[in-house]
């Protein structure tokens, strides 16, 4: 009896077992952290539609194809939030990257199949009842097997009562699981942080009434979030953060020796670094008040115990200190407003549209750019044509989801109306000198360095002021000067250079540049100069073309240069500082564009004859594409598509404005083509357009007249070399070079330009040695041409400094009687170019003559050098 009882329980335990078994279909892993991939088409189509409005960009999702096919992904989010998860499940899947389906820490019930849901209640019932506890998807290997078996998890950082239960309860923390995981097997884990922006305004230290009651932007909480994707879709977007090898990881050293609960925390803050440095690249740091940022400046220990000094030393009471220097905080400080910005994108935009033609910008290199802003602040370094440089660059960064920079703007530009519209926009205002100033420049020094220690992105033209000449000026270092010394002092672990170029078919500002080169002087800006200015509404001024220069990181150069700046003596820094405004220059030539604009009036002046033909100067246009081509110059995209239309449009252009005239025509001419002359009260307008990309020329001009100097049809390059290296040096005012670049290379690589283009024919026997083509003898003559107004001017100078004895002029009266003098050597015709009668051109060749020893007529050895080489040159233009 009793083994019929035993009997009879065995078979119904085993009827059971298998009923089980059918029903959890043989095992117990079950859990509601496994969203599946297919959660039916109801379902399915709801989230689609729900979630359309976010943006996903195709370079985000292109970071997590390009993960190697063998790791096993892991997606992170700041916080924990079923709406990202959701989110990121549907449109990953959509785009074809693995959508995450194992979720830590997460409970999604509402989503599973009904079968499903049914499973993983009596898998729970049947474990407790077998083994008197609760299934754990950790400790029963289930999570680590389907990572391994292919699926995508997510995970959060960041939980109301995460810590608690990891650190109080001991739960299982998912940062330990997979770092344990990982040590186990030989495929890379790799964690891939994620960030959804609902704003892209920068979170106030002070939260609002609704942040408090909605949730932040940064966090907002339900309803917010549906409001936003509702009202504003587009304005919703996601971010991918750079992922993170967590094999590689634990083998860093500073990580292997650390216990697995280290290696947790540091692992978790690293991705929490890294995630919120990546979302202040695009929002920007968190916003404080004018008069916190104020506090904050005034009373930090450097500032007063430099007050504390400055006070005893001139016996003037500290309160009277305090008090200038809080005058000065306010003239200089910005007064960022995101509010204010955004209305004024849309005037911008106006005006974009009402002037200009449209706008280019290497989209691709600003995504660089913005990527590296998370590595440090961003330091935008453009050249500066216009008063619409600015506007037009925060407006682009702005569009492109990055904060709009902090710009450092003349004192000048302080004036009402606009002074303080432009603070709202992030400018603050710098002095021309800080000469004598002595409590200012430190007030300005602990501004700069509060900007920086905060995060804010800072932009500043390295000219000093707007170029007259159309061509790059030689750097101010002052601004430079003072953000090494920032970095120096630990405000930032790094800080990212970008040099930036921006250009204009037609300037706005051309008229006044003319007449302030022509020795006129500037205009202070004002009310009356604005409402002047609607003039400019009228016209349209072609296309605005920006372009950025792949990014320099002060911590990679300081380790190129061998040493950290921190180790660098006064004099090392200042050479330092020196060689990093040179290289901005550099980087900013490098990525100019050229404009049909510039191609024509080069053509133009440097035409050899009085009178020309379109085809005549075609002729010539021909030879510098050819040179640009070879040169892999950014051309603008008229250029690109279709030159030759490009050329005659811009052509028909300068006739239509006068630059160039026709010549009407004689019967006796036997020339069938029509006749141009140029405008001689323009050419200063055409020198303008041509400095726009002249420095690409500049390599091949001191090559061909080195070559012409010879007046030999043979050559070798020693004997140019030398010749050539004095050009470099004595135009060293007026150009720029790459600091990383000998003379001696840019002259092998002309060498080779001119042999590609027949213009030169290697010796058939002796090395190095060429000989010079009848036909290249007038090509080489049409690239020197690009030197001789700069001869011209430096002939002027140098007629100054022959005719004046040591003291007997007053060097504030010096420009002047230089002016006096050019004006009479053009009238003299003993100069042809009356744009060699130029203001800044004079300058440079002042300050040349002058650190090379020729002071006054006294220093007759030396005047006479240089008369003789400048006649040298000239003769063989």
């Amino acid at each position: 009896m009793l083994k019929s009882v035993r009997f009879r329980i065995t078979q119904f335990r085993t009827k059971i077992k298998t009923w089980t078994d059918t029903a959890l279909r043989g095992t117990h892993h079950h859990y509601s952290c496994y969203l599946p991939r297919d959660i039916g088409s109801i379902s399915s189509c709801m989230f689609k539609l729900f979630f359309s409005g976010i943006e996903v960009r195709k370079d985000q999702t292109a970071i997590i194809k390009n993960i190697p096919k063998d790791a096993i992904i892991v997606y992170a989010s700041k916080y924990k939030s079923y709406f990202e998860y959701l989110f990121y499940h549907t449109r990953y899947k959509q785009n074809g990257v693995p959508p995450p389906e194992i979720g830590f820490d997460y409970e999604v019930l509402l989503l599973q199949p009904v079968s499903r849901i049914f499973r993983m209640i009596f898998a729970h019932l049947d474990y407790l009842c077998q083994k008197f506890g609760l299934l754990d998807p950790y400790k029963s290997g289930y999570i680590r097997d389907e990572l391994t078996n292919g699926r995508a998890g997510i995970l959060s950082l960041v939980e109301k009562k995460g810590f608690y239960r990891r650190f109080v309860k001991d739960y299982t923390d998912p940062m330990r699981y997979l770092i344990e995981m990982q040590k186990t097997i030989d495929r890379p884990v790799y964690i891939i942080p994620q960030l959804m922006f609902f704003s892209v305004t920068p979170a106030r230290s002070v939260p609002t009434l609704i942040d408090m009651i909605f949730g932040t932007k940064e966090k907002p909480r339900l309803v917010r979030r549906l409001v936003t994707l509702l009202n504003n879709p587009g304005k919703v977007f996601v971010e991918i953060s750079e992922p993170l090898n967590l094999k590689d990881f634990l083998a860093f050293p500073e990580n292997s020796d650390l216990s697995v609960e280290k290696q947790a925390l540091v692992l978790r803050r690293r991705l929490l670094i890294r995630m919120n440095r990546h979302r202040q690249s695009i929002t920007g740091p968190i916003l404080k008040s004018r008069e916190e940022l104020k506090e904050n400046i005034l009373t930090n220990d450097r500032l007063r115990s430099f007050m504390d000094r400055h006070s005893e030393s001139r016996k003037i009471p500290i309160w009277k200190i305090h008090k200038e220097a809080d005058a000065y905080l306010d003239e200089i400080a910005a007064n960022y407003s995101p509010a204010i910005i955004r209305i004024l994108s849309l005037g911008v935009k106006w005006l974009i549209n009402v002037m200009f033609e449209g706008v280019t910008v290497n989209i691709e290199v600003l995504k660089k750019a913005r990527s590296m802003a998370q590595k440090g602040p961003l330091i935008l370094v453009p050249c500066h044509k216009s008063h619409i440089d600015y506007l037009i660059l925060s407006y682009v960064l702005y569009h492109n989801n990055m904060p709009c920079p902090h710009v450092a703007a003349g004192k000048n530009l302080s004036f009402w109306p606009l002074g303080p519209v432009f603070r709202t926009a992030g400018a603050f205002f710098i002095r021309r000198t800080f000469r004598g100033a002595v409590l200012y420049s430190r007030v300005f020094t602990e501004y700069v360095y509060k900007l920086i220690e905060e995060g804010f992105n800072l932009e500043f033209f390295i000219e000093g002021g707007r170029s007259r000449t159309g061509k790059l000026l030689q750097p101010k270092l002052g601004l430079l000067s003072i953000l090494l010394n920032a970095y120096k002092e630990g405000a930032c672990e790094d800080m990212i250079f970008v040099p930036v170029y921006v250009g204009y078919d037609r300037v706005p500002e051309e008229s006044s540049y003319m007449h302030e080169l022509e020795g006129g002087e500037k205009k202070p800006e004002s009310l009356l100069q604005i409402i002047k200015a609607r003039k400019f509404l009228t016209r349209r001024y072609g296309i605005i073309y920006i372009q950025f220069h792949e990014p320099i990181s002060l911590n990679t150069l300081c380790s190129q240069n061998g040493r950290h700046i921190k180790e660098m003596t006064s004099k090392e820094q200042n050479l330092f500082c020196r060689n990093l405004g040179n290289r901005c220059l550099n980087a900013i030539d490098r990525v100019t564009v050229i404009t049909p604009h510039a191609i024509v009036a080069s053509a133009i002046l440097n035409c050899p004859k009085q009178r020309f033909s379109y085809g005549n100067l075609m002729s010539d246009i021909e030879i510098y594409m050819n040179y640009m081509f070879s040169q892999g110059v950014t051309l603008a995209d008229t250029l690109l598509i279709d030159y030759i239309h490009a050329i005659k449009y811009v052509f028909d252009t300068y006739v239509q404005r006068k630059f160039i005239e026709r010549v009407p025509s004689d019967k006796e001419t036997q020339s069938f083509a029509e006749q141009f002359i140029v405008n001689e009260s323009k050419r200063p307008l055409l020198e303008y357009y041509k400095n726009n990309g002249i420095n690409f020329f500049i390599p091949a001009a001191f090559t061909a007249i080195t070559i012409l100097e010879k007046d030999a049809f043979q050559f070798s390059i020693s004997d140019i070399y030398e010749s050539y290296t004095f050009l470099q040096e004595f135009f060293a005012n007026e150009f720029t070079y790459d600091v990383d670049k000998t003379p001696e290379h840019f002259l092998q690589k002309n060498i080779g330009i001119f042999v590609d283009e027949a213009i030169l024919i290697p010796h058939p026997t002796l090395a190095d040695t060429y000989n010079l083509t009848s036909a290249g003898f007038r090509t080489l003559k049409l690239f020197s041409s690009f030197l001789k107004t700069y001869f011209e001017s430096y002939w002027i100078v140098l007629n100054f400094f022959m005719r004046y004895p040591k003291n007997f002029v007053d060097p504030k009266d010096r420009l002047k009687k230089v002016q006096s003098i050019g004006n009479r050597m053009f009238k003299r015709r003993e100069i042809e170019r009356p744009e060699a009668l130029s203001k800044m051109n004079y300058k440079n060749a002042l300050d040349f003559f002058i650190s090379h020893g020729v002071k006054s007529s006294d220093d007759s050895e030396k005047i006479k050098f240089y008369s003789d080489k400048i006649k040298s040159y000239s003769e063989r233009i």
